[in-house]
């Protein structure tokens, strides 16, 4: 435990989220987190320099009902603070912080991956022939598709570009 504990009072708050690349939703609960750690902190460290003594002397000198003071002495003796077992928190929140990791590194491979792609697609588009020194050759062999559809077309007689006549006029060749 306090190797967690010398873990916590290490942390880089502003390289952690930075360096990360979180989620703004992220960056902010994680702000909020370190502010309520940083107030539990300073109410711990208050509450560790308060005086835990009680003079029970000079409350039998001031007050009339001595029984009370002894009621009250005797509750304070035989107090004893309530301890925690908070491993079984610990175990669910480091399950979580795991799950969190995996899918994190998930997250980033997909995002190289995808990054790698779109460099490939950018490499590929910046070392292209500009569109106007492409000819119909260049189109039908990267997409041979497109030359199947128009033979099927010519063969049924059925050739006709939508919205050319419109735009352009009915040409006739005769």
């Amino acid at each position: 435990m306090s190797a967690v504990k010398a873990a916590a009072t290490h942390i880089d708050w502003t390289k952690l989220t930075t360096s990360l690349g979180l989620k703004t939703e992220t960056v902010a609960a994680l702000g909020a987190f370190r502010k309520r750690n940083e107030e539990a902190r300073r109410v711990l460290t208050d509450l560790k320099e308060q005086k835990t003594t009680v003079d029970f002397a000079h409350y039998r000198k001031v007050l009339k009902n001595q029984a009370v003071v002894d009621e009250l002495e005797k509750a304070f003796k035989a107090f004893k603070p309530t301890s925690y077992d908070v491993n079984a928190q610990i175990k669910s929140i480091e399950a979580v912080e795991t799950k969190a990791l995996e899918r994190a590194k998930s997250t980033a491979t997909k995002v190289e991956s995808e990054l790698a792609d779109l460099q490939a697609t950018l490499k590929n588009i910046e070392t292209s022939r500009p569109i106007d020194e492409l000819t119909v050759d260049d189109v039908l062999k990267s997409r041979p598709e497109i030359a199947e559809k128009v033979d099927a077309l010519l063969a049924k007689n059925k050739w006709d570009t939508k919205g050319y006549n419109d735009k352009f006029g009915y040409v006739t060749l005769f």
